[in-house]
């Protein structure tokens, strides 16, 4: 489901007001907003990192699940 904030991000992205991004936005479009902002967020937290790749957010259990699956 489409939620208000993706439909306010598209609207000010284009220009547009949202009733026409109603009418006229398809996935595709929710594709790539969600992409460039993904990319956008990265750049700001490398930015805040001095430059340096950020470290990924993995939860204690999920990077047990990765050591547990390599040591298999």
């Amino acid at each position: 489901m489409v939620s208000i904030l993706q439909i306010d991000g598209l609207a000010k992205c284009y220009g547009m007001l949202p009733s026409k991004v109603i009418c006229e936005a398809d996935s595709f479009d929710l594709y790539i907003m969600d992409c460039a902002l993904t990319f956008e967020q990265y750049h700001h937290k490398k930015a805040a990192n001095g430059g340096k790749d950020p470290l990924p957010d993995y939860t204690q259990d999920q990077l047990m699940n990765m050591l547990n699956k390599v040591k298999k």
